[in-house]
């Protein structure tokens, strides 16, 4: 559970460096019609709507091709992420599979040993010999008498 709320963390900490990134640049955007315009008014002459529009155009290019930047780094870092995650799932799933199999190996000790000490079973034919005997014994008896 550590290791994901250091992942989950570290995104946090991600998206939020991003989230700062991209209002500093929306900020930087922003200002520049503004600063434009303070410089129209001092050099009315100076920019052309077709050089303003260039380095509008230009700056929004520059902020759209950062943000695709950003997304690519989320994707590699969300690969590696789950690329961990699906290691350590198989890392844990291996173990318990050894595991399993320990004990399965001790079980099937367990029961051969318990098998092998198994008392033989004795013959009562020893008993069925008495209890003939006495069946003869008796119809003997009751012969004789």
């Amino acid at each position: 559970m550590g290791k994901l709320k250091s992942y989950q963390e570290q995104l946090q900490d991600i998206v939020e460096k991003g989230i700062n990134a991209a209002e500093e640049q929306q900020k930087k955007l922003a200002s520049k019609p503004f600063e434009y315009a303070e410089k129209l008014e001092s050099e009315a002459r100076e920019y052309s709507v077709k050089t303003l529009r260039k380095r509008y155009n230009g700056y929004s290019d520059n902020l759209f091709d950062q943000l695709r930047s950003l997304n690519t780094r989320f994707g590699s870092f969300a690969a590696d992420l789950v690329a961990k995650l699906e290691r350590e799932a198989a890392e844990g799933a291996d173990a318990i599979s050894d595991t399993a199999d320990e004990v399965s190996s001790a079980a099937q000790d367990a029961k051969q040993s318990v098998e092998s000490k198994k008392p033989v079973a004795r013959k009562t034919t020893a008993r069925k010999s008495t209890t003939t005997a006495k069946k003869q014994t008796a119809s003997t008896s009751t012969a004789s008498a």
